[in-house]
């Protein structure tokens, strides 16, 4: 079921933007919303489990406080990865796509960046059946195909390029869970990547909270679905 729902993300946000046209306002808002709710899921559920795996009663065990202080700099680290692939997706994950080429030629960095972004996000999953994390990652991959899309339909790019660009991200996140529950690597460092992960969500979701206002301000739309996301998240 977590295929399922990880590759229906995206082929519902295909379909919305194929049979709708939704308007920049309806895109902005849900950004909102589920950049609130994922950074919500992160503070109320991610964080603390994962510094609860490694949850010691004593307060002054060296032991615990090394390794929380690792995983303090694993989501530093996986702040600075998703800076590195924002350099190449042009800010796509967090609802952006600034690209100017007047050739129109097929963004393959774009393609490469998110589709490592996307695996990353479906590591966890193979570990760890929690449902936080699998629903953060479906609600932030909806908006996320609903601006990939329209930015396709935009530029009118070469459909079969555009077919095979969506199918290949719809599937990351599956094979990014699959391999991690296969290969042991990825369990035995489970709380050292979803501590990366964490990065990853963290920097996505403040950058969409920010710039999902034009001119900084202030919007009782947008305040409202920021609400909305934050109580879906929490309860």
């Amino acid at each position: 079921m977590i295929y399922i729902y990880l590759i229906a993300s995206v082929l519902v946000s295909v379909l919305f933007v194929s049979i709708s046209h939704p308007k920049k306002k309806f895109i902005q808002l849900l950004l909102s919303f589920s950049g609130a709710y994922l950074l919500s899921m992160t503070i109320s559920h991610l964080l603390p489990e994962t510094f609860g795996i490694l949850g010691s009663n004593h307060q002054h065990d060296n032991t615990q406080t090394v390794n929380t202080k690792l995983i303090g700099a694993f989501i530093l680290l996986g702040i600075l990865i998703q800076l590195v692939l924002e350099s190449f997706s042009k800010g796509a994950e967090h609802g952006h796509v600034h690209i100017h080429d007047s050739k129109k030629q097929f963004p393959w960095m774009l393609f490469i960046s998110l589709c490592l972004h996307a695996f990353s996000e479906g590591i966890p999953l193979g570990y760890d059946k929690n449902q936080s994390f699998l629903w953060a990652i479906v609600i932030h991959k909806i908006p996320v195909g609903i601006v990939l899309t329209s930015f396709f339909l935009k530029y009118k790019y070469e459909l079969k390029k555009v077919i095979f660009f969506m199918t290949t991200f719809a599937l990351m996140s599956p094979l990014g869970s699959l391999l991690a529950s296969k290969i042991h690597f990825f369990q035995h460092y489970q709380n050292y990547i979803t501590a990366i992960i964490i990065g990853i969500f963290l920097h996505i979701s403040t950058v969409i909270l920010f710039e999902s206002s034009e001119n900084h301000k202030f919007s009782y739309p947008k305040f409202i679905a920021i609400l909305l996301g934050m109580a879906v998240a929490l309860f």
